[in-house]
């Protein structure tokens, strides 16, 4: 077991990561000093929340001289190990890690990691609705990682006999040098490339999540994804599938066999659920649950947990959460969707009418298959927040005619709303799926989503 006490860590980015990390570590006798570019009227609760420990705080800045005598580096998800400060950490061989990574290293049991472009929330919540409905009475089934509560919060907490499941983004991937006993790729397509920079590192940062498993692991990917199914010439672990059709090797997997979803052990089929008992909406939203199943089925639950875990799931907060009716009009909260391929994936959950928000900060994405899509299932977009310029432009190139879909342009999300209501006809439906991140107006897409929730409301 490592020994905190000898350890003087400067942690970056005080949110909700860089906050459980900084009790943990300071709970452990460590030195902690917590950095943030923003100010400390900025981050006042983040002071409170850490008043009961010997944190000590650095903030309105990265000078590297804070870098002296620290014997360990962490990060948050959203401090790039390209920030000078890191760089120089690295140059004077000072280790760099995060949350998720010290976690691995002292969890005591086993976990299951789930990571992918699209429906890694989704699908981790899923895949941890399974396991309570199928845990023995001895464990606990923990779900967390890049959404909830940090779970080294609750470290002291957990058991040998319990199961960890982990949401993890490629940020958090990026760092770790240890993999998850069961590691999911649902997919992966162009995201994040603001952050990575180019396609291949994404994808490195993805595969770290297979890298480190053992030959006794699991690993599950995607048999209809092409950035998933590049992977399982990496995998060293047993591999499983999921998709659409049969796998036709003799790996296990799971599949869509008539009205059922089944499961392939690798001599025979066994079915699991009827597809209509998934209360999502959406084809994507199917290969979620196929993804969940073939997740559980490795992880050793049965057909009735499964069942007992999908039955009655409606999403999760944010992720084509219906909001309410108003003047005959469905308002959806999709704030999640923060690349543009999510927001296509929205877009073809629904045969009703749309009008449909987008917008917020760019990833430096391509908007152009949007787009496109916009113009043959979208009655009218309302583009607003930083990356409307580059929006617009993709628009207006297929825009043949002003009748083909109607756009207008909002300085932020209350406007957007304000010009929804007024376009929105009984039958309609009503779609934020914004295709950017929220930080150029909230703290997070939930942030987002809340306000958007707000907004909504207050027009009824």
């Amino acid at each position: 077991m490592k020994d905190w006490q000898k350890e003087r860590v400067l942690i970056i980015g005080a949110a909700r990561q860089g906050l459980a990390l900084s009790r943990f570590l300071a709970s452990r006798g460590s030195q902690v000093t917590l950095n943030d570019n923003r100010t400390a009227e900025q981050l006042t609760k983040a002071v409170e929340t850490l008043s009961d420990t010997s944190v000590k705080f650095h903030f309105g800045g990265h000078p590297v001289e804070i870098l002296d005598g620290i014997t360990l580096v962490c990060i948050s998800g959203g401090v790039s190990p390209t920030l000078p400060i890191v760089q120089e950490a690295i140059k004077r061989c000072i280790p760099v890690s995060n949350d998720a990574q010290i976690f691995m290293d002292i969890v005591p049991c086993k976990t299951i990691g789930i990571t992918g472009s699209a429906g890694k929330t989704t699908t981790t919540t899923l895949v941890g609705r399974i396991g309570r409905a199928g845990a023995r009475p001895d464990q606990k089934v923990w779900v967390g990682g890049n959404i909830g509560t940090p779970l080294i919060s609750f470290i002291d907490q957990i058991k040998s006999t319990d199961l960890v499941i982990l949401e993890l983004s490629s940020f958090q991937l990026e760092l770790m040098t240890s993999s998850p006993n069961i590691s999911a790729v649902l997919n992966i397509t162009p995201n994040h490339l603001d952050r990575h920079g180019t396609m291949e590192a994404y994808k490195a940062a993805k595969r770290h999540i297979l890298d480190f498993q053992s030959t006794e692991d699991h690993a599950i990917l995607c048999r209809d994804d092409a950035g998933s199914s590049d992977l399982i010439p990496d995998v060293r672990s047993r591999l499983s599938t999921f998709g659409w059709n049969h796998p036709i090797d003799r790996h296990p997997g799971t599949f869509i066999m008539g009205s059922d979803l089944a499961y392939f052990d690798g001599r025979e089929d066994h079915p699991l659920i009827k597809r209509e008992d998934i209360s999502l909406r959406g084809d994507h939203n199917v290969l979620n649950v196929l993804a969940a199943c073939a997740i559980a089925a490795a992880a050793g639950f049965d057909a009735q947990a499964m069942l007992e875990g999908i039955h009655g799931f409606a999403g999760v907060d944010h992720r084509l959460e219906y909001v309410g009716t108003i003047n005959g009009a469905a308002w959806y909260n999709d704030s999640i969707a923060t690349a543009p391929e999510r927001t296509m994936a929205a877009i073809r959950s629904f045969t009703e009418p749309l009008v449909l928000m987008i917008g917020g900060r760019d990833k430096k994405l391509p908007w152009e298959d949007l787009a496109l899509l916009i113009k043959e299932r979208v009655d009218h977009v309302i583009v607003f927040g930083e990356a409307a310029p580059k929006i617009l432009d993709a628009l207006q190139k297929v825009q043949t005619t002003p009748e083909s879909f109607s756009i207008d342009r909002a300085a932020g999300l209350g406007e957007a709303v304000h010009l929804a209501f007024e376009r929105a006809e009984a039958d309609d439906v009503v779609l934020l799926s914004p295709g950017g991140t929220s930080y150029d107006e909230f703290e997070d897409f939930e942030e987002r989503g809340e306000c958007f929730r707000n907004l909504v409301r207050n027009l009824q």
